[in-house]
This record gives structure tokens, C-alpha cells and sequence, in this order.
């Protein structure tokens, strides 16, 4: 299997995931803004390089993302795809970097006080990242996910415009 081909939506909905959760000082829509924000996937996700192209429905489920992870000259292109998008509270995501497998990853926005709780499941749900799941990664994709979730935060509370669209 190569790049580019579909993930399948929902695969490991119901493997246990590696949960990490951080407050910020945003609303839930302006959170979710940042979250539905495809471009802004490489500032936020670590291991997020480039992106290629973004569907034009993006976040509707079944829209996806066209990414490379890792770094040049080493990079993996691929896809993320929407699995269930519900503004401004919840972005599920089935990600792909092939030859590695599939992660399916779910982000839940709860107001808090004047701002936000973000929580970032991800569980490993096809090829070898699910086989090789075990104890130490979990240890290290829930201190990646931190980081990616403090990234977001800085992206949420200092940047004046999350987004600019053209007409």
C-alpha cells in the first residue's frame, strides 16, 4: 500500500486510546476554529510537515486532509479523513501514514470556566502501529498529544486570526 488511499472511517473507534487533556483560554468555537482549520495542522500536530490540499468540504465527515509527516527528505504523503464533526465540541479523525498505519483520533472541546478543556484521544487502528501497541508508546504518543495540545493552545490564545479564507 502507497500514500494517498483512503482510510477506513471508524476503524479502532473501540481500542482503548491514549488520552491527554489541557485547558485553554478560548471559547469552544474559537478552539474549534483552530481544531476545523486543516491548514493549521502542521503549526499544532507534531510530526505534521505540509499540507498538500484539503478537500473543499473540509470538516465534513468523509472530507480529508492531503499531509506529509516527518521530515525531508524522509516524509510521508498521505490522508486524514473526517469522521464525525460536531461544531464546536467534536472532531473525530481516522489518520493515515502508510507504510506505519492508521491512528484514530478523537478531539472533544468542554467549556470551562471562560475557557476550554480539550481532550485528544488517539489509539493506534490498522497496520503496524497497532501490532507494535504497547506500554511505551502509549507513554510516548501521550506526551506527543501534550505537546500537540500545547501547541494549540498558543495557536488559540495569541493568534488575533485563526483563519483567512478568500472569496
Amino acid at each position: 500500500m502507497s500514500g494517498d488511499h483512503e482510510p477506513q472511517l471508524g476503524r479502532g473507534k473501540n481500542r482503548p486510546r491514549t488520552k491527554v487533556s489541557l485547558e485553554i483560554g478560548a471559547p469552544p468555537d474559537r478552539v474549534f476554529a483552530a481544531l476545523a482549520d486543516a491548514w493549521l495542522l502542521p503549526v499544532w500536530v507534531v510530526g505534521a510537515t505540509h499540507i498538500r490540499d484539503v478537500d473543499d468540504n473540509w470538516p465534513e465527515p468523509g472530507s480529508m486532509v492531503h499531509h506529509q509527516v516527518g521530515a525531508w527528505p524522509l516524509a510521508i504523503s498521505d490522508v486524514t479523513a473526517v469522521v464525525e464533526c460536531t461544531p464546536p465540541t467534536r472532531l473525530v479523525l481516522q489518520g493515515r501514514a502508510w507504510p506505519f498505519g492508521e491512528v484514530y483520533i478523537e478531539l472533544t472541546v468542554e467549556p470551562q470556566g471562560a475557557g476550554s478543556l480539550v481532550t485528544m484521544g488517539e489509539a493506534p487502528s490498522f497496520g503496524p502501529a497497532r501490532l507494535l501497541d504497547n506500554p511505551l508508546q502509549r507513554w510516548v504518543l501521550s506526551r506527543r498529544n501534550r505537546e500537540c495540545l500545547q501547541r494549540l493552545r498558543a495557536v488559540v490564545e495569541n493568534r488575533r486570526q485563526v483563519s483567512v479564507h478568500s472569496a
